[in-house]
């Protein structure tokens, strides 16, 4: 049985747990709401980048460009976004489950000779990404890029990633990374960046947009191929932003549930230490009434 002594010094230790982890649960919920805040502040460039496309469908007219170029899959490259920090529960062990998953399905697809790069960002999920490395796995962390690099980063990340797809090093590029759905809700999800497909250009506004008639200068076909990279960029970016967001969201509940079982544990401990100290007084006053002294 625990001493006195020692029950105190463990309250007092759980006690300090206890205000560590409710302090970085603030901080957390603090980025969170940072991030969605620039999530918000990033959907009216997007939407305008849409609109634009959307327009640009309607015209009768034939698109071309290198980024749209589907081909025989030979090389895949997957970017696969984490965290730098840890203390999220089990955010990282998630995405990494579905990169393994991911991975068997491009060989089921194109056949186990197909060559797969992952490109991890985040200190925790390069460290995960090493353990899948095979003959036909490599792993390829870009330096400068991490889960907290932001415009200028991300800009300078997404060029890197079409330079590699327009001069043939990759066929097809993935990203996988946490969708933010709430505080309490994050899902793992992937998305095709290249080569780009009809689909991602929201066809409702195409729909819309096919009543107004248009005269473009210079050619559909010119400004295509300059607003084409400004929309991936755009999703790159809110991709970057989301994944940040849901990784202070997990951060969150991981906090929150270490500071409930702080507070459990603090009650289980006093009244542990309650129950021995009365249990001394009682002895010490058997010991008095009994004439004994020690």
């Amino acid at each position: 049985m625990a001493t006195l002594r020692e029950l105190k010094g463990r309250i007092g230790s759980v006690a300090s747990s206890e205000k560590i982890t409710g302090a970085m649960k603030m901080i957390s919920s603090a980025k969170m709401h940072k991030a969605e805040q620039a999530l918000k502040r990033q959907l009216p460039f997007r939407n305008q980048i849409e609109t634009i496309i959307a327009n640009l469908l309607s015209a009768d007219a034939q698109f071309a460009s290198p980024l749209l170029d589907a081909r025989d899959v030979k090389h895949v490259s997957i970017v696969v976004l984490g965290s730098d920090d840890g203390l999220c529960g089990a955010y990282n062990v998630n995405i990494f489950k579905q990169l393994l998953e991911r991975i068997q399905h491009y060989r089921s697809i194109y056949g186990d000779d197909v060559k797969i790069k992952v490109i991890p960002v985040g200190a925790k999920m390069i460290k995960a990404a090493n353990k899948v490395a095979h003959t036909t796995v490599s792993v390829a962390p870009i330096d400068g890029i991490d889960s907290k690099t932001e415009a200028d980063g991300v800009k300078a990340f997404m060029a890197q990633l079409q330079q590699q797809f327009l001069a043939g090093d990759t066929d097809l590029v993935d990203v996988l990374y946490m969708n933010f759905k709430s505080v309490s809700r994050q899902r793992p999800r992937f998305e095709q960046i290249l080569p780009v497909v009809q689909e991602s250009f929201m066809p409702e506004s195409a729909k819309i947009a096919s009543a107004r008639p248009y005269l473009f200068e210079p050619d559909v076909n010119q400004i295509f191929s300059s607003v084409l990279p400004l929309f991936l960029l755009s999703t790159m970016q809110e991709i970057f932003t989301e994944n940040r967001a849901s990784e202070q969201a997990a951060r969150v509940m991981a906090m929150q549930s270490a500071n409930d079982n702080a507070k459990k544990l603090l009650d289980q401990l006093r009244l542990e230490y309650n129950k021995l100290r009365q249990q001394s007084i009682t002895n010490e006053l058997l010991d008095i009434v009994g004439g004994q002294v020690r």
